[in-house]
């Protein structure tokens, strides 16, 4: 049988899957399959530059179909795969055919989760993953601007504040809701949550932290047209964003008894627990040397991991070893995130909060384990390197912006 990869999802992972085959040499068949109408294009914009306007559809592709076909990957558009045969080793898609395969990877993605409350499926309550999500809620923002109604965000997360700070830019006004104590509060220390909270208020969004949504209201056509809060209040809204978090898309790793918890189980190179399985993206929960399962959303995994993937694929070891590192734009402030704070017990800043350009570097045990760096690109280039090399400033150092921290790289 002639060697065949099968990739199911066709975004970041599954395109950088698909193209490292191809660079590292396999020439066996490959095919992406996209459940979307469209090609691969870039999600990070779709929160930002796309609602803004800033974008248009020919610059949010990733890879033109025409360029994939030269690289001999098939991709086939509005193809869903509804099930996986073990055994026969096939999928079997939504149209009643299957497709064979010697390695299957699944590159599946995530699903914004639901607003459970009363009125929360009500026409312009809207989640943002997708092209067609973004394009949704870019056409409700015009109809808020055309009628001068206000947006509301719910979830003080990266998505929610992306969409907050685009639609202040339009001009519109906007609450964002909040249920926790604090802005992002699982992936920011307080002095970063609370100088993001002063961003937002800075730039006129009501911020609301520790709320209670109750329900949506809504208007006679089942259109959004309030939210209800627990503490009575009632805030008008033409649209609302829902941004509060995503649950990875494993369901057909479920379905075929590979070993899923809040994701496809992966090790360090995408192996699943059927050895012609692979696994890469946010669909992933990757089982780390101590037991424990690391998720990771963002760009940056699911390319590791597609590369992992593919080297794995043609019986390569290629763990994905990199320090993780992330972004977010928001108005005119960069946040570059390298490493993971989880457990740091010590932080330092670095640089002038107030200036809106500084780092924050988290140590545990007197070792950096991370920083969050803010329009200090610099800085988080060098953390990064800090991080890969496992070399370490004191908090004396990091904190001293007079004190090179290249030097310490220098052998």
């Amino acid at each position: 049988m002639t060697s065949c990869i099968v990739i199911v999802g066709a975004g970041q992972a599954g395109v950088q899957t698909a193209e490292a085959l191809r660079s590292n040499g396999f020439d066996g068949e490959v095919t992406l399959l996209g459940d979307e109408p469209y090609g691969p294009y870039h999600r990070p914009p779709l929160s930002k530059a796309w609602l803004t306007g800033e974008m248009d559809a020919t610059q949010l592709v990733m890879r033109a179909p025409e360029m994939l076909a030269r690289k001999n990957i098939q991709l086939r558009t509005h193809t869903k795969v509804t099930s996986i045969d073990r055994i026969g080793r096939q999928v079997r898609l939504a149209d009643g055919s299957c497709l064979a395969y010697t390695g299957l990877v699944l590159a599946t993605g995530s699903t914004p989760r639901d607003l459970s409350v009363p009125g929360g499926q009500a026409q312009g309550v809207l989640p943002l993953r997708s092209r067609d999500d973004a394009s949704a809620i870019s056409d409700r923002l015009a109809l808020c601007l055309q009628e001068q109604k206000p947006v509301v965000v719910v979830g003080g997360g990266f998505i929610g504040l992306e969409v907050a700070a685009s639609a202040r830019k339009k001009g519109l006004r906007v609450t964002v809701l909040e249920a926790a104590p604090r802005l992002l509060g699982r992936v920011l220390t307080p002095v970063l949550s609370d100088w993001y909270a002063q961003l937002h208020r800075g730039h006129g969004v009501d911020l609301r932290l520790g709320t209670l949504i109750v329900a949506m209201e809504t208007d006679n056509q089942g259109a959004v047209s309030g939210v209800l809060l627990g503490d009575g209040t009632a805030l008008p809204a033409r649209l609302v964003v829902v941004g509060v978090g995503v649950t990875a898309n494993d369901q057909l790793a479920r379905s075929a008894g590979l070993e899923c918890d809040r994701g496809i189980v992966v090790d360090a190179c995408g192996h699943t627990t059927d050895p012609h399985i692979m696994a890469a993206g946010d669909c992933t929960a990757r089982r780390l040397a101590d037991g424990s399962l690391l998720r990771l959303e963002s760009v940056q995994n699911a390319t590791e991991q597609g590369k992992s993937v593919a080297a794995a694929l043609m019986g390569q070891e290629r763990p994905f070893a990199a320090t993780p590192w992330f972004w977010s734009d928001q108005y005119d402030k960069k946040l570059q995130m390298a490493g993971l704070s989880d457990g740091a017990d010590q932080w330092v800043v670095r640089g002038d909060m107030q200036a809106g350009a500084f780092s924050v570097y988290h140590f545990k045990a007197n070792r950096l384990v991370a920083a969050d760096s803010v329009n200090a690109v610099k800085d988080h280039l060098q953390a990064r390197k800090l991080l890969d090399a496992g070399v370490s400033p004191t908090t004396t150092q990091a904190s001293d912006p007079g004190f090179d921290l290249g030097t310490l790289l220098v052998k």
